[in-house]
C-alpha cells in the first residue's frame, strides 16, 4: 500500500502572533510545533504499513521551518517526506490549501489512502481532510476512531467514525481519505537512531511550478474567504453567588435581572 499523510506545524499556543494587515497568523520566525492530531495520522500510517506493507509518504505545506515536522515524522519512521513550499502559497485558506494538497499527493502517484488529523488547533475548521478527498474525487471517512479493517487486495476499509450520540461502522471502498481522532492511537516516540537519521536527510521541496498548479487556485488568489478582522474580546466582569433558601435566591435573581432590565 501507498500511504500519505498530511501534517501541518502550528504556531505554539503561547506564542501567536497575528499580521494586522493580513489578518494571517505570523509563521516565521515563530516557535511551532507539528499539530498534534497528525501526529495521530502519521502513527496510523505506519501502523498501517507494519499490517499490510507498503510505503508512507508524510506531506506539508508551509514556510521553510516547516521542514522539521516532517524531519519529526522521518524519525517516527515514515518512509518520504515532501515540503510544499512556495511564495505563491502563502495566505491560503482551507479551499487553496486543499487544492494544494492534492497537487502533491497526484504528484506522488498511485496513492492508496490518505490520514489527515481531524483538524489543526490553529484553524480549528476540520475542512482541508475533506477538502482534499472532493479535489481527488475520492470518499472521505471523517472522526475515525478506530481502523477495523484494511484488505489491499479487495480494496476496501472499515472503519469506526465518532458521532455525537456514538459511534458508526462504515466500509468504503480505496482509495479514500480519513481524517483520525487523537483516541485512535498511542503515537510512538522517535528513536535515537530515527532522530539521528532524520537529521540529515535530504527533505525535497516541492514549488507551485513541481506541481504544475493554477496560480489562480493557489495562494491569497485562490482563497475566496479572508479575515476582515482580528481582536481580542473584552474581559467580561466577573459573576455573583447568591446565597441562602431556595425562595430567598429566586427573589434575589429576580430583582437583579429587573435591575438589569433582562426582565421587564
Amino acid at each position: 500500500m501507498k500511504i500519505v499523510a498530511a501534517v501541518k506545524q502550528v504556531p505554539d499556543t503561547t506564542d501567536v502572533k497575528i499580521n494586522p494587515e493580513t489578518g494571517t497568523l505570523i509563521r516565521e520566525g515563530v516557535e511551532s510545533t507539528t499539530n498534534p492530531f497528525d501526529e495521530f495520522a502519521v502513527e496510523e500510517a505506519i501502523l498501517t504499513r507494519e499490517k499490510c506493507g507498503g510505503e508512507v509518504h508524510v506531506i506539508s505545506m508551509g514556510p521553510p521551518q516547516a521542514i522539521e515536522v516532517l524531519r519529526n515524522a522521518l524519525a517516527m519512521g515514515a518512509d518520504r517526506t515532501y515540503l510544499i513550499s512556495d511564495k505563491a502559497f502563502a495566505g491560503a485558506d482551507t479551499l487553496a490549501t486543499a487544492y494544494t494538497l492534492a497537487k502533491a499527493i497526484e504528484k506522488i502517484g498511485n496513492v492508496d489512502l490518505i490520514i489527515c488529523g481531524k483538524q489543526a488547533i490553529d484553524g480549528d475548521t476540520a475542512q482541508v481532510g475533506p477538502g482534499i478527498a472532493t479535489r481527488l474525487r475520492i470518499p472521505q471517512l471523517t472522526y475515525v476512531s478506530k481502523v477495523r479493517e484494511i484488505d489491499p487486495e479487495k480494496k476496501r476499509i472499515v472503519v469506526e467514525r465518532m458521532l455525537e450520540d456514538g459511534k458508526e461502522v462504515v466500509e468504503c471502498s480505496l482509495p479514500a481519505l480519513i481524517t483520525v481522532m487523537k483516541d485512535i492511537n498511542e503515537p510512538r516516540l522517535p528513536s535515537l537512531l530515527g532522530i539521528k537519521k532524520a537529521a540529515k536527510a535530504e527533505i525535497p521541496t516541492w514549488t507551485a511550478a513541481d506541481l504544475e498548479v493554477d496560480s489562480k487556485k493557489t495562494g491569497f488568489d485562490g482563497s475566496p474567504t479572508w479575515v476582515m478582522r482580528v481582536f481580542t474580546p473584552e474581559q467580561r466582569g466577573g459573576g455573583e453567588i447568591l446565597e441562602g433558601e431556595i425562595p430567598e435566591v429566586v427573589s434575589q435573581l429576580v430583582d437583579k435581572l429587573l435591575e438589569a432590565k433582562v426582565l421587564k
